[in-house]
Parts: structure tokens; sequence; C-alpha cells
């Protein structure tokens, strides 16, 4: 299995607004081949923002790949600028193979 997980830091006072963005959109990850599960995880809150992490379980790092390279992702991330003033900074990608 794979895990894929994104890090957002959120400017304090707009994780409602990231919240909402996240609970309404519409992530084309249903019927994904090799898909299993979707969280997005809130973390701690520091001066200059609150941490979040999205995160993705996958039969395999393939999977995840073939995945990024689909229209279902194009679609997934169409508006994925749209709400730059929520975001400190580019969300960070970090991949993680299953080992036990």
């Amino acid at each position: 299995m794979f895990i894929a997980m994104n890090r957002f830091r959120i400017h304090p006072g707009r994780e409602e607004a990231f919240e909402a963005v996240w609970r309404n959109r519409d992530s084309h990850l249903e019927g994904v081949p090799g898909f299993r599960q979707f969280e997005l995880l809130r973390g701690p809150t520091h001066d200059d923002h609150t941490l979040y992490a999205s995160h993705t379980l996958w039969d395999s790092r393939q999977a995840f790949e073939d995945w990024t390279r689909s229209a279902a992702f194009r679609a997934a991330h169409a508006n994925a600028g749209a709400h730059r003033d929520l975001y400190l900074g580019p969300p960070e990608f970090e991949g993680f193979d299953v080992v036990l």
C-alpha cells in the first residue's frame, strides 16, 4: 500500500473557510482504480498558521501515480489556485510506502 499526504499551512482565522473548500469539493476519487481512503487532518495551530494534511491510502504507489496522470486528477485540481488567500505557501507533498 501507499500513503500520499499533502501538508497545508493555513492562515490563522481561515480554518473554517479551508475546511469548507475541502468539504464541498468533488475529489473525483471514487471509482479510481487503487484508491482506498481519504482523510483531511487538522494539526496544531502556531502563531502564523494552522497545519492540515490530506491523507490518501492507495493499493500501490503505481495506482497513485496513475491517478496523478488521469483526467480525474486534472478535474479534482482544476480550481486549486482559486483559494490561494487561505494558504501560507504551497502544499508540501510526502509519499510513503507502507512497510507494516
